[in-house]
């Protein structure tokens, strides 16, 4: 497409005129216009142009004097836009359109909702839900940008120059001033500096009151959702507790109805519960934060019966940025996958798939040159489960780039592998391991994923761990028949391969299960497992266990100790690791959190004495209310906490994600 010229215009514009004033409402879409075509000497002699659309062309960015001062719909869907704020020319914009920029990010909805204040529709809803969360937004910056102008000024010396004073002190507020959650991050900062450079030019005069708007009245929090008190988690239906019903197998767990979530996700949240712990260090206090009711069918407050299998912590990809880490954690569980930040409870992102059970998720991130041949950092999350397939979501651009029809079974888990960002292992009830390329996005921002290996298990494979001390060289799995280990380089000839070593707790009459349903690294060597033995977690040395190996089909592991654990013989409750921290969790069937300070063991040359430890503190369920009644036991699957140990999430069997903050 060429140059945009004054006929063409005025052919694709209504009312037809030979006069460009008097068009209102104008198509430019599906014309391959590049940023380049728009040209503002042209554009601004639309005097009365109230409608235009721009979308499925390949813009970049939007010239920021277009003149069009009547504009009040605006469509650019399916562009490249990378930068929202030449927006800000459009006052009287009322309905916008972005859907599929993808690298536009939530950051950029709230930058357009700040810029545009007649915006009433952004991407076909209602905006009014964003404007609420930015206004909030907007007066906690405010105060703590004040308050850290106030200390800054308090530190000032006597002759320092006025022009400096306000550049340092710009550069210390967006240095230091942090609120919210990470993925708005960029959102928060670009605020933070702009109210910064406010407060100096004034000479610290704060910023109005009558500048930021009142919160509406009857208009939710900030959070996305319902926030309510403890009484208002639904009572767990009489007669019925969430511990004695059956403990099913992953692929059994399929529900007989499958109708659709409600976007707009139901959250509860249970304040100031009593913390319950046992054995608390200093240290290792940690105090109920949220109580989130966000994968319910129908959005219904009685759901208490969706199971909720597996979350993760988005790593902190921040460059440049000491002690980053990350807040914000993805569940999954029924047919949706949901994005949580830890901090203020709000369900960021909201994924469903009608007739899925998500039973996995993992993150990576991807760095996308665009044709601009900017960097950008793409946070992905793989999602799978009951249908075999997995689905790769672009979370911060909130929409699902590509589809992996990976088995023919059940995905019981999946893992990205932690030196190749595009390396993904997927295991299957079909008892196979399949590792993928899932390689980078086209220009459409589609993926074409490709098979590298096929590794056969003789059992169905569990969990999948590679080896910390060397990823790209071996990958363990915890199997319904034991903990088995594959060689995983990619210079093999053989693309298909079955087990290389198989890893034997020998316990002797003591045995009574080969499941390990919980597997991980807690350092380079040492690893953590469960299942093998009832109410023991192992751990054990990988490099002193392969020391012994030989040629040997299966090999002893070399246990260092055992851990104390709940004894029930139930199944599938996944233990995770903190390894900067030198911490295991895991959940019971109880609905108490185990928590394990294991940095004394890990110091051990040689193996402890062979009593089980004890756990450093164990969590027990706060029992939150439901209709006036409390929720007494559920069963808790999986625990993570992030890299600092400040957050920890639990999901139960009953439809609740329990959030800790560590005191």
């Amino acid at each position: 497409m060429g140059p945009l010229t004054a006929r063409l215009l005025m052919e694709r514009g209504q009312p037809r005129s030979d006069r460009l004033g008097k068009i209102r409402c104008l198509d430019l879409s599906g014309m391959e216009l590049l940023s380049e075509h728009l040209d503002p000497k042209l554009l601004c002699r639309l005097t009365q142009l109230q409608e235009l659309d721009l979308s499925n062309n390949q813009l970049e960015t939007l010239p920021a004097n277009l003149g069009l001062s009547h504009l009040r719909i605006l469509r650019c869907a399916n562009n490249r836009l990378e930068d929202v704020t030449a927006l800000c020319q459009f006052p009287k914009l009322e309905e916008l359109s972005l859907e599929g920029n993808p690298f536009l990010t939530v950051s950029d909805n709230l930058k357009v909702s700040f810029l545009l204040p007649s915006l009433r529709k952004i991407n076909g809803k209602d905006a009014s839900s964003t404007c609420s969360q930015v206004e909030n937004l907007n007066r906690e910056l405010t105060n703590r940008v004040t308050a850290h102008w106030e200390k800054f000024v308090a530190a000032l010396g006597p002759n320092e120059k006025a022009e400096k004073v306000q550049a340092d002190f710009v550069r210390s507020a967006v240095r230091h001033v942090r609120y919210g959650p990470e993925s708005l991050s960029e959102f928060t900062q670009w605020r933070v500096q702009m109210i910064s450079e406010e407060l100096a030019a004034s000479g610290g005069t704060r910023v109005s009151d009558a500048d930021i708007p009142e919160k509406p009245p009857g208009v939710a929090a900030a959070s996305g959702g319902t926030r309510v008190s403890d009484a208002d988690i639904p009572e767990k239906p009489q007669g019925v507790a969430a511990a004695s019903r059956p403990r099913a197998r992953l692929a059994a767990m399929k529900r007989l109805d499958y109708s659709p979530l409600n976007l707009s996700p139901i959250k509860r949240v249970c304040a100031s519960l009593p913390a319950q712990v046992e054995g608390s260090q200093l240290g290792l206090q940690m105090e109920p934060l949220h109580f989130l009711q966000c994968h319910s069918r129908n959005n219904s407050p009685q759901d208490l019966k969706t199971q909720l299998w597996a979350c993760a912590f988005e790593p902190a990809w921040e460059e440049g940025r000491s002690g980053a880490t990350s807040q914000t954690v993805a569940t999954c569980g029924g047919e949706a996958v949901c994005v949580i930040d830890c901090q203020t409870g709000i369900v960021l992102h909201k994924y469903k798939a009608p007739g899925e059970e998500f039973f996995s998720v993992a993150w990576t991130a991807l760095t996308v040159v665009t044709q601009a041949g900017h960097r950008k950092r793409w946070s992905m999350l793989a999602a799978a489960g009951l249908r075999g397939q997995v689905r790769l979501l672009h979370v911060r651009a909130g929409f699902c780039c590509g589809v992996i029809r990976a088995h023919k079974k059940a995905i019981a888990t999946l893992c990205f592998s932690p030196t190749r960002e595009t390396h993904l292992f997927t295991a299957s009830y079909d008892k196979r391991i399949i590792l993928w390329d899932i390689g980078m996005p086209n220009h459409d921002y589609e993926f074409q994923a490709s098979q590298l290996l096929t590794l056969d298990s003789t059992s169905i494979p569990l969990r999948l761990c590679p080896v910390a001390s060397c990823p790209d060289a071996h990958l363990l799995a915890g199997c319904e028949g034991g903990c088995c280990c594959w060689d995983v380089r990619l210079d093999q000839p053989q693309k298909r391969r079955g087990c290389e070593v198989e890893f034997v707790f020998s316990e002797g009459s003591e045995a009574l299960t080969r499941r390990v349903d919980g597997l991980a690294f807690v350092n380079e060597d040492v690893v953590a497992s469960k299942g093998s033995s009832l109410g023991t977690i192992c751990l054990w040395s990988w490099s002193q266990t392969w020391l012994h190996r030989g040629s040997k089909s299966s090999v002893v592991v070399v246990v260092l100790a055992r851990l104390q654990w709940s004894p029930t013989e139930l199944a599938y409750f996944s233990l995770s690791t903190c390894p900067d921290q030198g911490i295991v969790l895991c959940g019971d069937e109880e609905g108490s959190v185990w928590i394990y300070d294991v940095r004394h063991i890990l110091k051990q040359l040689s193996p402890l004495p062979a009593a089980p430890q004890a756990p450093t503190q164990i969590l027990k369920w706060p029992q939150p209310g439901a209709g006036g009644q409390p929720v007494m036991k559920t069963m808790v699957n999986m625990v993570v906490a992030n890299a600092a140990f400040t957050y920890l999430t639990a999901l139960t069997d009953s439809n609740i994600v329990a959030i800790w903050r560590r005191c």
